[in-house]
């Protein structure tokens, strides 16, 4: 595939040795130019060369921003228009400055690049992890885990697709808005690496207390009733309470801290 990227630090460098090493072929851009990227495009072979912002966004049909999340304006709408976008980029207030936030972070970005097809992916792993972390050979099940968020279902399969040809293996977090959520800054599971396996359980016990908080089981005043949740879930109550008490501490440190 051909892949333009947006972002040339830890995240967006790793990933596009990756992409490189997987047989595809990226172009690599940032804020300050193509010169400036030599050394890096150097090391990522021939299939990889340096160009501008906007030479990145219309190369091929996949592209990924990996930038400051307080830069996200900067990405050109038009020339990435009907593209699959990968979104790398995190909020942190303390480094970005407090600003006008949609739902999610991610739905910011989606809002600002409204006609192309935005896949939240790469943003909540460690770029260390991302770099050593490969399991290539190892089924899905035992490789570390590389969440992805979107509402285009045959988006999130091509990064999907891209995830597995890096030796890693994705893990579905839902639709952009609750999956995001999910998989940012402040989530429990958020840059803890974990196999594709563990990762899904995690997932399914922070959805349900999620499911849980907003159906106001943890409200005293509701007195919602284990069996009346599950019914309200459409769950098993043995399967419910299960979930609750693996996810319960994850739920307090995404919403109640």
């Amino acid at each position: 595939m051909k892949i333009g990227i947006i972002g040339a630090g830890n995240i967006g460098g790793t990933v596009a040795q990756h992409f490189v090493d997987a047989g595809n072929e990226v172009i690599i851009s940032n804020s300050r130019g193509p010169e400036t990227l030599t050394d890096l495009v150097d090391e990522l072979g021939p299939n990889a060369q340096a160009g501008t912002v906007s030479e990145a966004a219309d190369f091929g049909d996949i592209a990924m921003e990996a930038i400051p999340f307080s830069a996200y304006e900067s990405l050109p709408a038009d020339a990435l228009s009907g593209k699959i976008v990968i979104s790398a980029a995190n909020y942190y207030p303390a480094r970005d400055g407090m600003m006008d936030l949609a739902e999610t972070h991610t739905d910011t970005i989606a809002n600002h690049l409204e006609d192309s097809r935005v896949v939240k992916a790469f943003n909540e792993t460690y770029w260390e992890t991302l770099r050593d972390g490969q399991r290539p050979d190892a089924d899905l099940d035992d490789r570390l885990a590389i969440f992805l968020a979107g509402d285009d279902e045959e988006a999130k399969e091509v990064v999907a697709g891209l995830i597995k040809d890096i030796g890693f293996a994705p893990v579905d977090a839902g639709p952009l808005t609750e999956g995001g959520r999910h998989i940012e800054p402040g989530s429990p599971i958020y840059t803890e690496p974990m196999t594709a396996s563990e990762a899904r359980t995690r997932l399914a016990a922070l959805q349900t207390t999620v499911a849980a908080y907003e159906h106001g089981y943890y409200d005293p005043s509701q007195e919602i009733t284990v069996q009346e949740l599950a019914d309200e879930l459409d769950m098993s109550e043995e399967s419910l309470s299960e979930q609750l008490q693996q996810g319960s501490e994850q739920l307090i440190s995404q919403y109640l801290e």
